[in-house]
């Protein structure tokens, strides 16, 4: 593609406190009939419409001789400009002020954007070559602003600033843009130039993250197979006082981490915040393989103007979630009771959802657009997670594979033909294609396992799978809401000890807003509703403590008398409590197991493949 038929783009913020981007865009040769062009409306790996488009503030055209070309809007998305001869240019100023992962935001301390959010894509000329300046205000340049992305450079100065190129539209806002001061932690993993650029005061030890994300990348590049599919890599972190979240593309990822979450150099071993932090960075580089390049034939490429929906979210982010954390102990950044711990809060997460037997993984992949990313108070009753159960899927499904005579394999076999299949041709996974590929691999029949626990809402038998690698599940009664089950041994599971009302709650003024009724609990039969502000217990002022001990020091079958607003009106209600329920899980290795299950175990914890 010759530069006179590029489509190219400029970006500025000539006044960061407007929190307003500048985006111009030309178009050498528009459609004769009149260009049509638009924002996404939504963007991938975040399955909701967002509708970019209404961040816009301003938008006016004008022709190769600068003359004013009228534009006119034709839907929420979308504007067409009177036909002109020679180039077009569309000018657009574009509202950020989106501090999350999905979208862009612009202060007085930085300049981050999504392209779904800035670059207006020309109809009908997506497959085109696009080149994107990125303007640099001179009131800014000399504070220690840098561009962290890992889009092509084309002519850029030291800070990062000038001309990058993308080979089409779909390329071109798969690359994020983070301009600010900025702490780059640099190291190599498989020969891959790799970075993290740290945006936010912290007190990080670098060289720590360097080499801890080098075994992370070193690890799952090894994993699909070398060489890596990309010539560079860039993390580029937000550090906040508070948030969590990441987003992934095909040669970058945008994170969000609480800074105290970071390693500083007088820590040592890997604390729990560090070890959340760690597989979040390995469940979004994991998608650099796995959604980026194995991708559902749906999204490939996807349709950005409305929902997508597919039935495989279970396995590109469920197989990710599942691989995210069993990485960190295969590569020996944890201890094998460290995974073991992770894995049983997932497990405990899942089983306090009671919309799990409700609402298949299949299924909630396909309504993750209007139920799973738009989630109400009833969604716990309702919807399960295609992230937390479809892991624990993949792992029921690893250790099934596993433990086959027959013909020997994993759920890493799989993952590596999939590869190979789709990720190497670029063809998309039909939705069939996972069962077509493990029948093509001559794995056992599996029908009724993905008829049972894809496809159907039956309770996951982990208990049994696990007993197999040597590791046992016992569920026992929390002892508070913060427990939430973990590795070993508890001392006393507390049964009888608490009574359960099936609610959560959370403090606010003169009282307990529920934000939660579970389906048949005693909150529910006594007639609290989500919203409802419980204000005092058998007369007495309650709150957060006062509800936990109450409940501590209180049996089941016991009635309380309950006052409570419903808006402003108040109202009382008599609680009759319930006898606890055992959901907390706790896992731990057999000590004794015979040699193999021994050996069976310290195969699926080290990732040696069956197969090989």
């Amino acid at each position: 593609m010759t530069e006179h038929h590029e489509i190219s783009y400029q970006v500025s913020f000539s006044n960061p406190g407007t929190h307003v981007f500048e985006v111009c865009c030309t178009i050498p040769d528009p459609d004769p009939d009149g260009q049509c062009f638009s924002l996404p409306a939504w963007i991938p790996g975040s399955y909701l419409i967002r509708d970019f488009a209404r961040h816009v503030v301003d938008i006016h055209a004008k022709g190769s001789s600068g003359q004013h070309v009228e534009i006119v809007k034709i839907d929420k998305q979308t504007w067409q400009a009177e036909p002109v001869s020679g180039s077009l240019t569309v000018l657009a100023e574009i509202f950020a002020f989106d501090p999350s992962v999905r979208g862009a935001h612009l202060d007085h301390t930085h300049a981050f954007f999504n392209g779904t959010s800035l670059f207006l894509r020309v109809h009908g000329r997506d497959r085109r070559a696009c080149r994107v300046r990125l303007c640099a205000p001179e009131n800014i340049t000399g504070n220690g602003w840098h561009v962290a992305t890992a889009m092509a450079p084309e002519t850029t100065d030291a800070q990062g600033f000038g001309w990058y190129r993308a080979e089409n539209y779909e390329a071109l806002i798969d690359h994020p843009v983070e301009i600010a001061p900025q702490t780059v932690v640099e190291f190599s993993a498989c020969g891959v130039p790799h970075r993290m650029a740290i945006r936010g005061r912290h007190q990080a030890d670098t060289e720590r993250l360097a080499g801890d994300l080098k075994r992370i990348c070193e690890h799952h590049i090894r994993f699909f197979g070398e060489p890596a599919p990309i010539e560079n890599y860039v993390f580029l972190l937000n550090a906040v006082g508070k948030g969590y979240g990441g987003l992934e593309h095909r040669a970058s990822t945008a994170l969000i981490s609480r800074r105290d979450a970071l390693p500083t150099p007088a820590q040592n071993g890997v604390s729990e915040d560090y070890r959340e932090f760690l597989a979040l960075c390995s469940h979004e580089y994991f998608h650099t393989w796995n959604v980026k390049r194995i991708r559902p034939e749906v999204f490939n490429p996807p349709d950005l103007h409305r929902e997508v929906h597919t039935r495989l979210l279970w396995v590109f982010e469920g197989m990710t979630s599942y691989y995210d954390e069993l990485s960190l102990v295969r590569c020996g950044l944890i201890n094998r009771e460290s995974y073991l711990e992770m894995l049983a809060r997932t497990i405990t997460r899942v089983h306090r959802t009671s919309g799990r037997l409700r609402q298949s993984v299949a299924e909630s992949s396909f309504d993750a657009w209007t139920k799973f990313y738009k989630q109400d108070e009833n969604s716990p009753n309702a919807i399960v997670s295609y992230y937390s159960k479809g892991a624990l899927v993949a792992l029921l499904l690893d250790l099934e594979l596993r433990r086959n005579a027959i013909s020997p394999m994993s759920l890493d076999t799989v993952m590596r033909a999939l590869w190979q299949r789709y990720g190497l041709t670029g063809r998309g996974v039909p939705e069939n294609g996972i069962e077509d590929l493990l029948r093509d691999l001559g794995a056992p029949d599996l029908d009724d396992f993905f008829a049972r626990y894809v496809y159907g809402t039956a309770e996951l038998p982990l208990a049994e799978a696990l007993a197999h690698v040597g590791v046992t599940l016992e569920w026992t009664v929390p002892k508070n809401e913060k427990d939430v089950g973990g590795y070993g041994a508890p001392k006393s599971n507390g049964a009888g000890s608490r009574a359960e009302w099936g609610m959560r709650t959370e403090a606010t003024e003169g009282g307990l807003r529920l934000r939660h009724v579970d389906r048949g609990g005693a909150a529910e039969q006594a007639g609290l509703a989500p919203g409802d502000v419980v204000i005092a217990v058998d007369g007495l002022r309650i709150d957060s403590a006062g509800l936990e001990r109450l409940m501590a020091r209180t049996g089941p079958e016991t009635t309380l008398r309950v006052h409570a607003f419903r808006g402003d009106e108040l109202f009382d209600c008599d609680v009759v409590t319930q006898p606890p329920r055992a959901t907390s899980c706790w896992l731990r290795c057999v000590p004794d197991a015979g040699p193999d299950v021994q050996s069976a175990r310290d195969a699926w914890l080290a990732g040696r493949d069956p197969s090989r």
